[in-house]
């Protein structure tokens, strides 16, 4: 299913890619710059601290086409090569509140499957709404690097 849940957004997507190549792209420096964001955002490389390892913290700075910024922060809570990513997202680093991410692969014929969850606490329905939609463009960035 892709939609807002109860708790928050989810997102079901195939990959003409195997597993691994789509867990390199989550987790992998270079490729997670190369899509996060979406197609017209930059996120520079060396604006990223991304070292996918269990309690290590994160950090990225997205560069919006009017030249804006965005700084995300987060921590890395569970890593299973090729299987599943666990951590967490903000865009107020000085706050303590944190969303929870929850990436699944599975194998299938052809590719993978990924199942993305974002916890989405006291967002409204257009706050959802809009997350949804930024990820969703996110994840087509993310399969053209997968797939490459």
């Amino acid at each position: 299913m892709t939609g807002i849940t109860i708790d928050g957004i989810e997102i079901d997507r195939d990959f003409a890619a195997p597993p691994a190549a789509v867990f390199a792209a989550w987790t992998t420096p270079q490729h997670f710059a190369r899509w996060f964001g979406g197609k017209d955002v930059q996120v520079p490389l060396d604006s990223l601290d991304f070292i996918a390892e269990p309690g290590r913290t994160w950090t990225a700075r997205m560069v919006l086409p009017d030249g804006n910024t965005i700084n995300w922060t987060g921590e890395f809570v569970e890593v299973v090569p090729h299987e599943r990513l666990v951590f967490t997202i903000t865009d107020h680093p000085a706050e303590p509140g944190r969303a929870t991410i929850v990436v699944e692969l599975a194998a299938i014929p052809g590719g993978t499957r990924m199942h993305f969850t974002q916890e989405t606490p006291g967002f409204t329905p257009e706050q959802q709404h809009g997350v949804l939609a930024g990820w969703q463009s996110f994840i087509d960035e993310l399969e053209q690097t997968a797939v490459a």
